[in-house]
């Protein structure tokens, strides 16, 4: 519906088609699918509770199941902050009830300006209705390079959604059908919903660690470069605390599905992606600061290559970082920003040297050709510190 608007269409969002259509690509919620690819390739599936009893040794509701290997995938649960009235509020939204809702509020509130919150929150204003977001730090996506969530938070307050930066939750309560947040300048906001969108812990309590000798961390279950925790047990995902994506889960899963198998192997993380899923996306990958960068902007590109009838006025961009010699890392804000950062996630894990990358034809009219500008960029701040393996050539 957005898209069409912008391009000059007229259109109307359905919103009981758009949840039915989420609901279809999420198989309504049901893991039905999952269990029959598991009976199909030989995998026993134990519903239960599980928690280690010992090396080796896993109870499924009181039942004792024994095996070679025991791979800890136990997840992550979401962080309620000690915010006063906060935990004793009824209906409370995390990101499990936000994406599940059956109804979309008319106003909704969101603590924490992190992917979840931007995400949620501006697919309920295209939805027809308001948000708002409290975030504490001076910018949204505050792991993130500033540039990356300045320039987001100046797309989402010119769609009518309203942002609270630099400020705290002081309390929290409910004004009969409202949530109200009383924020730490003296304000308030009120919203017939509230998410709560601060982050999640690792699921570590009562998993039985100690029947195994281990203890966790502040960050999760502490595993070393190959993902084992100790004899015979390994960690992926949430649980470790290292990145909460779940590619980086399906990539450790690989990880320790290699070691177990006699293919000794260490997990990379010096090019771990991250994508927030707001229209434009956000994207970011490695490092976020080094000592070089160059930026090139979207509007400042051939308009065939932007996809977009008003690149003229947009913000989008694309940050290279180098050390000098290599890219260690990039963000960007722009349409698909997290498929046109992938050659950037390439060249960072495979530690390409940027004369190669800049020597690299680009397809011609996508994306990617932005990297062209980025890199000349990147090349001329590299080649005004004195770094001779910037200007080889022009």
């Amino acid at each position: 519906m957005h898209a069409a608007n912008d391009a000059a269409a007229r259109a109307e969002v359905d919103v009981d088609a758009a949840l039915a259509w989420r609901d279809l690509m999420v198989s309504n919620h049901s893991d039905a699918g999952q269990e029959r690819w598991l009976a199909n390739n030989g995998i026993d599936l134990l519903r239960g509770t599980g928690r280690l009893a010992g090396v080796g040794v896993v109870d499924v509701d009181g039942v004792r199941h024994t095996a070679d290997d025991v791979v800890l995938a136990n997840g992550a649960d979401p962080v309620i902050p000690p915010v006063p009235g906060l935990r004793e509020l009824d209906g409370i939204w995390t990101n499990r009830e936000a994406t599940g809702m059956t109804a979309v509020p008319k106003r909704l509130l969101v603590v924490g300006g992190g992917p979840v919150g931007v995400e949620m929150a501006q697919a309920v204003r295209r939805l027809g209705s308001e948000a708002a977001i409290v975030e504490g730090a001076e910018h949204l996506l505050s792991r993130e390079a500033a540039p990356l969530g300045e320039a987001l938070a100046e797309v989402l307050r010119g769609e009518g959604i309203g942002l609270a930066l630099s400020v705290h939750a002081a309390a929290a309560r409910r004004d009969g059908d409202d949530f109200v947040l009383e924020l730490n300048d003296g304000s308030e906001l009120r919203g017939d919903r509230l998410l709560v969108a601060t982050g999640r812990r690792p699921r570590v309590e009562d998993i039985g660690l100690e029947t195994v000798g281990v203890e966790a961390d502040g960050h999760g279950v502490p595993v070393d470069g190959q993902l084992r925790v100790s004899e015979r047990l390994w960690a992926i995902g949430d649980v470790t605390g290292i990145w909460q994506l779940t590619h980086v889960g399906k990539y450790q899963g690989e990880v320790v599905a290699d070691n177990i198998l006699g293919t000794p192997r260490e997990a990379n993380y010096e090019a771990v992606p991250r994508v927030v899923y707001t229209d434009p996306a956000a994207g970011a990958v490695g490092a976020t600061e080094a000592r070089f960068s160059g930026t090139a902007r979207l509007a400042e590109i051939a308009k065939t290559e932007t996809y977009s009838r008003a690149y003229a006025d947009s913000n989008g961009f694309l940050t290279l970082l180098g050390d000098g010699e290599r890219l260690v890392g990039a963000y960007a804000l722009g349409p698909e920003a997290g498929e046109w950062l992938q050659q950037a996630t390439l060249a960072t894990r495979a530690r390409v040297p940027i004369d190669v990358l800049r020597d690299t034809i680009q397809p011609f009219p996508t994306f990617s050709e932005i990297y062209v500008d980025a890199l000349k960029a990147l090349r001329a701040e590299i080649a005004a510190a004195g770094q001779p393996a910037a200007a080889k050539t022009p």
